[in-house]
This record gives C-alpha cells, structure tokens and sequence, in this order.
C-alpha cells in the first residue's frame, strides 16, 4: 500500500495501545483482542484475534467484529497521527465484505488518504487467513478535536 508522504505518527504503536487500554477499557475487558500492531508514517495496522465469540453462524467472523477493526484503524490513525486526543470521533464509515473470515489473526492494513485540522479520511484493507486475501475493505473519516 502506497504511503502518503510528509505524514509522520507523533505517537508510538505501544503509546496508542497504552491510551486504549486507558481509555476505552471495554473494547478488551476480557482478552486483548483488537491492537495496533504497527505506525508508520500515513498509516497504521490493527489486528483482530478473532475468536469462536467473534464467529455468527456459519463459522465465519461477523461484520460487526470486521466494521470495529477498521473503526479501531481509524482511530489509532487518528491517535498516531493527529495527536493523543481520545475524543476523536467516527464521522463515517463504509465498508464492504468480499470473503468469509476465519477464526485468527485478522489484519486491517490502514493507509491515510488526507489529515486535515479537523477531519482525517482513511481507508483500511482486511487482510485474513493463511493467504492474507482481501476479506474486507473500508473507507472512514474521522473528526479530530481543535489542538489546543
């Protein structure tokens, strides 16, 4: 995935899983099963380790647990490259589903298409199973607070 340039993360990966853990407690309350794995200037990406609880019939991983990996992107986006403002908010999020997903590791590779003062737009590939096919893609934008 392309990177955008002259966009450089002012948070690190373990300073973002840090101010979740604080913050948005309930997201892991029994097991850590979303993170942020990497930051990278203009992106991030964010793992689902997806469980038999993630599963809706059928056996595959359900879109609610798929449509909370790429928000978590977007906001660990946010997060890394707006600034450690956890009031940062989902303004929109679309999201469309091309494959089953499987119990596992699944990973939302998440690249930042513009940061503006106030609005950052994302988009965010899931990636699952042993040949790490598309399984999901979303598009986001988030509102990030006036810096004070």
């Amino acid at each position: 995935m392309p990177q955008q340039h002259k966009l450089e993360p002012v948070m690190t990966v373990e300073e973002v899983n840090a101010l979740i853990a604080r913050e948005f407690p309930q997201l892991n309350e029994m097991e850590e099963f979303y993170q942020a794995i990497e930051v990278f200037p203009g992106g991030c990406t964010v793992r689902l380790n997806a469980t038999q609880r993630h599963l809706r019939p059928g056996g595959t991983v359900s879109g609610p647990a798929l449509f909370t990996l790429a928000d978590i992107g977007g906001y660990v986006c946010a997060l890394s490259h707006g600034g450690p403002d956890a009031l940062s908010v989902t303004t929109n999020l679309n999201i469309n589903f091309v494959r089953k997903a499987e119990i596992g590791p699944i990973d939302g590779h998440c690249r930042i298409l513009k940061l503006g003062k106030s609005l950052l737009v994302f988009d965010c590939d899931i990636v699952a199973g042993p040949d790490r096919q598309t399984v999901a893609h979303a598009t986001g934008t988030f509102s990030i607070p006036p810096r004070k």
